[in-house]
């Protein structure tokens, strides 16, 4: 369910005003879709949640520079992307190689998926298709897979992707459109029965 953008107004306009405990609300209004949109970019949940953290650090501190002629979230959601392309230059920079595991895995990523699927061939089976998804999700161009991430994993509304990637709203519909069917194009057809 959207939020409504003139309550973040009105809470930013509180903080600003010197009641600083209500930033608060802003946190658990946006903590998990921002930790949630973090992780999809960055593909560590507990570096989503250290990245979150930082997020709304610079964003209390920069809080007097927020323009309200723009959604609160568009504004927060831009501080993160931005925040999660330095962590990724950042950890390239380090990696030697992306084939070399590291010394406590065996070099698969772990990924949590809720857990209620009723018998084992069921479980296996919808294991086998997130990880098809996620595969597909990544293997997008970055401009498409950046959308599929702000709408699906972030769940902002396409007015507010536009506003977040200063896009006309139809050029964002259009590449979310394109951006779905090559997902189709790369899964199989079992995977989406």
């Amino acid at each position: 369910m959207p939020l409504d953008p003139n309550e973040d107004k009105v809470i930013v306009e509180a903080v600003l005003g010197g009641d600083r405990e209500r930033f608060g609300q802003l946190v658990r209004r946006y903590e998990g879709r921002l930790i949630n949109f973090l992780n999809r970019l960055l593909g560590d949940y507990e570096e989503a949640h250290d990245a979150a953290q930082d997020v709304f650090i610079k964003v209390f501190q920069a809080l007097d520079r927020y323009d309200p002629s723009y959604r609160f979230s568009t504004w927060l959601f831009r501080v993160a992307q931005n925040a999660a392309i330095d962590r990724l230059r950042k950890r390239r920079l380090q990696l030697v190689s992306m084939q070399v595991p590291d010394s406590e895995s065996d070099g698969e990523r772990e990924w949590e998926f809720p857990a209620d699927e009723p018998d084992a061939y069921e479980n296996a089976r919808q294991r086998e298709r997130r990880m098809a998804i996620r595969d597909a999700v990544e293997g997008l161009p970055w401009e498409y897979r950046e959308l599929i991430l702000l709408r699906h994993y972030a769940d902002l509304a396409y007015a507010e992707i536009a506003e977040l990637k200063d896009m006309p709203l139809g050029t964002v519909k259009n590449k979310l459109f394109r951006a779905r069917r090559l997902l189709a194009e790369q899964l199989d057809e079992k995977w989406l029965s």
